[in-house]
């Protein structure tokens, strides 16, 4: 999982919503007295809006220990040279300091960067730390299924995955920011999944080589494309059928999101525009390769950006 406005591999804190999964809470014990720590400071680039001067100064601090929490393990997923055992093992011991944040217990040891600001915010705003443990549930599946070679069936099992990895940081930032509509919710899941998609189709020709397949095998069966075509990284009529298709699905689920952005108020409101129009703005790139984003990624300039705040202020 790599890249966050469409990189959503910490994945997109881009989308920035709100209470639990299934309507679960965690329950969060009082904090004595706790020490306000500052999160871990962020290392890597990346298309997300931590602390952006659109970001409410309130919550900056749970927004950056969210982001701080996904980052680090989207690090211990896909950072370095570790094999799939150990990265498996690293992450299954994070999801037990997550547990044992949630539960109020001192933190200490490696992750204590992480998890001391992350306990201090769930505490302040009851973050729903089930949505919290869905995204290292996708860590953990990613991780799993790249050691494996393994892929998707069909879209039903791919939009699974994206409700883990993508959605829950959606739902959290609806939650900060006091959204709770079920309608709205719905449309966050959408951007969300859509954003994770998108993510796919942009990163082909760099995943299909690290054993990443998110094509499913009912759409691959569909267009008459095997697996050795894909990773063979040349477009051929199939797979540029095949791809168009998987842009336009895409596309549609954007869509389907999109009115989301009339929900939120002031800044919020504005970031979210972007975030939506970033992510058409791929898509964009994507159908001009005609097919050819197998082999090469696309990427956003300038007039891309400002092509997006234009058609932001449109919407």
């Amino acid at each position: 999982m790599t890249d966050w406005l469409v990189n959503l591999k910490s994945r997109l804190l881009l989308v920035n919503a709100s209470s639990c999964i299934a309507g679960t809470t965690a329950t969060i014990a009082p904090v004595n007295t706790p020490t306000p720590l500052a999160p871990a400071p962020v290392t890597h680039y990346e298309n997300f809006p931590v602390a952006s001067l659109l970001c409410p100064p309130a919550l900056r601090a749970p927004v950056a220990a969210i982001y701080a929490f996904a980052r680090c393990a989207d690090d211990i997923a896909d950072e370095g040279e570790a094999s799939a055992a150990q990265r498996l093992a690293d992450l299954t011991a994070y999801r037990a300091a997550l547990h044992d944040c949630a539960s109020n217990a001192p933190m200490a040891g490696r992750w204590a960067s992480v998890f001391g600001p992350l306990q201090v915010q769930l505490q302040r705003h009851q973050l729903p730390v089930a949505l919290l443990d869905d995204l290292l549930s996708a860590f953990i599946q990613d991780v799993a299924m790249t050691r494996d070679s393994a892929r998707y069936a069909d879209r039903a099992q791919l939009l699974d995955y994206c409700r883990r990895s993508a959605n829950p940081i959606g739902r959290l930032l609806l939650h900060l920011y006091g959204v709770h509509a079920p309608e709205a919710l719905q449309q966050s899941d959408a951007i969300c999944s859509a954003l994770q998609l998108i993510n796919f189709w942009q990163d082909l020709s760099q995943d299909l080589p690290r054993g990443r397949h998110y094509l499913s095998d009912a759409d691959c069966a569909a267009h008459g494309v095997s697996r050795a075509q894909l990773e063979h990284l040349q477009p051929t009529p199939a797979t540029t059928a095949l791809l168009a298709q998987q842009a336009q699905w895409a596309r549609a689920l954007m869509h389907s999101g999109a009115p989301l952005v009339h929900r939120l108020p002031g800044r919020v409101g504005w970031e979210l525009r972007l975030v939506v129009q970033g992510g058409l703005a791929i898509l964009d790139k994507i159908d001009a390769l005609q097919g050819r984003n197998l082999c090469q990624r696309p990427v956003l300039g300038k007039s891309d950006w400002l092509r997006m705040a234009w058609r932001a202020l449109r919407m």
